[in-house]
């Protein structure tokens, strides 16, 4: 669905679910969420979900585009149960333009959001009060997508538009510094059917020792080293999917040897192998997503803490594909789809301890959340939707 250029991709679906602005008014001065605490626990062992899970309301943010018909204001605002799932609104933080991926600083003091737009940006938002801190200019056109380095000082983002990826300082305050690095994906040429590099996603990998960016356009996943001084990269490897998978996100099993692959162009997925000290990461075969014949354009993946179990939204299909993890991280079993309950379900995201899973359907504006079973992996619808204006975008906290 992105090949065709990123203005396709920004618009797709924006039309839909106009009445949905209602649930999240334009309200700077509503009661902040409840702060959660520096860091979420995700370890297998030790105390179950049950005894890990929070009590209390817990915040969560949504983005969106607030350019198009039926889009948002800016950063909606709302809380969610940790028990039922049950999400309530709870305003919007306005004066960010088009926040369509969001991201959380480490010690949860400060929210990161894209500005998907020509001159694209991204922006700092103090949680304490929800102050905006500043946005700062990335270089590039459309960034979709940014994570925080493990170590908080520096902020990766990546351009889909102009296929690019970036690099921020972070200072004490959280707010972001005047970019120190901008490379863009040259080589290798585009793959089939695409007119140039799209970078869709930029992560660092669990060791830390390397950064990741994923272009669609290129067929091909780059590492880099940061320079954690300088805010510099350096390439060191590249990684390349059989010719027009299109990838688009990539997520690491817990134990750092191997990371999953969703590649939107052709409705696959793949294991790939991870080498730490070298940061290689070499492309297992395709893999089904289950969804059979027709358009699908499978989106994000992600793999529980545990590592016994991934999940993929398909937003085609309207469905999420759950997936056993086994051999240590190195094979992936399908298990079966289950209809997400909402149209075009562009990400998905963990709650803290694990125990739900939350779906942002970008056609039909709503949020969908899902219990998780920890020890089968099934999914269990919590309750109705939400309504959200053109959800692109869910980060519970």
């Amino acid at each position: 669905m992105d090949s065709g250029g990123w203005s396709r991709r920004r618009f797709v679906g924006a039309l839909a679910g106009g009445t949905a602005a209602a649930a999240l008014p334009s309200c700077d001065d509503a009661p902040a969420p409840a702060t959660p605490p520096a860091t979420a626990p995700e370890a297998s062992a030790g105390p179950s979900r049950e005894a890990r899970r929070p009590s209390g309301p817990r915040p969560l943010h949504l983005g969106t585009y607030t350019s198009v018909e039926g889009g948002g204001k800016g950063i909606g605002l709302a809380t969610y149960d940790a028990a039922t799932g049950r999400i309530t609104g709870g305003g919007t933080i306005t004066g960010v333009g088009d926040p369509s991926y969001l991201a959380i600083h480490p010690d949860r003091g400060t929210l990161y959001a894209v500005d998907e737009r020509d001159d694209g940006a991204v922006t700092a938002v103090r949680l304490s009060d929800r102050k905006v801190l500043g946005s700062r200019s990335t270089g590039g056109a459309a960034p979709c997508h940014l994570s925080v380095h493990p170590g908080g000082r520096w902020l990766l983002s990546a351009n889909y538009g102009s296929g690019s990826v970036a690099v921020h300082p972070i200072d004490a305050s959280g707010a972001l510094g005047e970019r120190t690095d901008l490379v863009r994906h040259t080589s290798p040429p585009p793959g089939p059917g695409q007119e140039g590099p799209h970078a869709h996603q930029f992560v660092t990998s669990p060791d830390g020792g390397h950064v990741l960016a994923v272009d669609l356009g290129t067929d091909t996943v780059y590492t880099y080293r940061l320079d954690e001084k300088a805010g510099t990269l350096t390439e060191v490897a590249q990684a390349h999917t059989r010719p027009g998978a299109g990838p688009r996100h990539l997520t690491f099993h817990p134990g750092g040897r191997y990371a999953y692959l969703a590649n939107e162009v052709d409705n696959t997925v793949a294991v790939c192998s991870y080498d730490k000290a070298s940061g290689r990461v070499t492309v297992g075969e395709a893999q089904s997503t289950g969804t059979g014949p027709g358009t699908n354009y499978p989106a994000q993946i992600l793999v529980t803490a545990d590592g016994r179990h991934a999940y993929l939204a398909n937003r085609g299909h309207n469905s999420l594909t759950r997936y056993a993890v086994e051999a240590d991280g190195a094979r992936l079993r399908l298990l079966d789809t289950v209809a997400v309950g909402g149209d075009f379900p562009r990400q998905i995201a963990f709650s803290p301890e694990g125990s739900l899973l939350f779906a942002a359907n970008q056609k039909s504006s709503t949020v969908t959340v899902f219990h998780v079973d920890e020890a089968s992996g099934e999914l269990r619808r919590a309750g109705e939707s939400f309504p959200s204006p053109v959800a692109v975008c869910a980060l519970p906290l």
